[in-house]
């Protein structure tokens, strides 16, 4: 699972950051905003990482298979 921290900026936006996965933050003009774009970018490295063999965090429950 990966943790997703919400704060709202000194202007009234939003940012969301993923601190296992450096670098993986996004603004948005709502907190739903926020955290919609972050998860995409950390999937967007998650799919990079895995596709070049590089260590990806424990995702525990992010994908389960049937």
């Amino acid at each position: 699972m990966l943790l997703i921290e919400l704060e709202r900026e000194e202007d009234g936006r939003w940012i969301g950051d993923i601190p296992s996965l450096p670098g993986v933050m996004a603004y948005g003009a709502t907190r739903a905003e926020a955290r919609a774009k972050v998860e995409a970018l950390a999937l967007r490295v998650l799919a990079d990482r895995l596709e070049h063999g590089e260590a990806v965090p424990d995702l525990g429950e992010l994908f389960v298979a049937a």
